[in-house]
């Protein structure tokens, strides 16, 4: 019975990642020399394999902040399916999940929608990524607390941080867990980095010791956002869509400028 269970279970996660209608069959001008899948200018695609374990596999998107903007859309109460973000935001290029989340469907932390603030500031714990002057940005809420009033556009927190100036920033391993993570980084070039993991996961402790340490991802900040039940993606322009277990009722989205 339990073998059986799991099984289920395993098969439902490796059909969350929902394969094109249509493969695209990929072109050597489709990869990069660093082995990148150009998806489409300033948005790029990898995946990598920790320990060579498909199960821990992080799917990694790279977006040029150049071609690319960002905005965050919050629905109190109300939480979608990625397949119903997708529908009630036809424009946007990527859709991920974004802050943690009480029972009532209210986003826990600090979230900012075209300048309209809800919830609360963390002060102890995690990370922000927030768009200032058109620019996108990651910083830690414990070195730098948001001040009410700062002149911000779009801004999303969760915890732990992962990765701070370029080296690992989460090694506590009580109550550390495999699951499915959602995280968000910048790199040393100010691209955007969201990273997914689609099947099983890892823990946190193994995430952010990979993140920092894999030299192709050239992360300067990085930051957890919710995961396990919560994870989702969606990639327009290949029709690729990670499922959740859960609704959420705030994402992260990108457009194209």
């Amino acid at each position: 019975m339990l073998m059986n269970r799991f099984l289920v279970i395993f098969l439902f996660l490796a059909s969350c990642t929902m394969p094109d209608a249509t493969p695209i069959p990929l072109t050597p001008t489709q990869l990069s020399p660093a082995g990148w899948e150009l998806i489409e200018p300033g948005l790029e695609r990898r995946s990598f394999l920790p320990d060579a374990n498909g199960l821990k596999e992080i799917s990694v998107l790279r977006i040029d902040p150049n071609l690319f903007t960002f905005r965050v859309h919050y629905r109190p109460g109300e939480p979608l399916n990625i397949g119903e973000w997708s529908r009630e935001l036809p424009e946007a290029e990527v859709i991920v999940n974004a802050n943690l989340f009480d029972p009532q469907n209210q986003i826990v932390g600090l979230l900012i929608s075209d300048g309209v603030v809800y919830g609360w500031s963390y002060t102890d714990r995690g990370g922000m990524f927030y768009i200032q002057d058109d620019v996108p940005r990651i910083r830690s809420n414990i070195a730098h607390p948001y001040i009410p009033g700062e002149p911000i556009q779009q801004a999303v927190q969760a915890y732990p941080m992962l990765v701070i100036d370029g080296q690992q920033a989460f090694t506590n391993t009580n109550n550390d867990r495999i699951t499915r993570r959602t995280a968000i980084g910048i790199d040393y070039e100010g691209r955007v980095l969201i990273m997914v993991t689609p099947l099983a996961g890892l823990g946190l402790v193994e995430l952010s010791a990979f993140l920092a340490n894999t030299p192709e991802l050239d992360l300067s900040m990085a930051f957890n956002l919710d995961g396990g039940g919560s994870t989702m993606r969606y990639i327009a322009t290949i029709d690729d869509m990670l499922l959740s277990f859960d609704p959420v009722p705030a994402v992260l989205a990108v457009y194209r400028r």
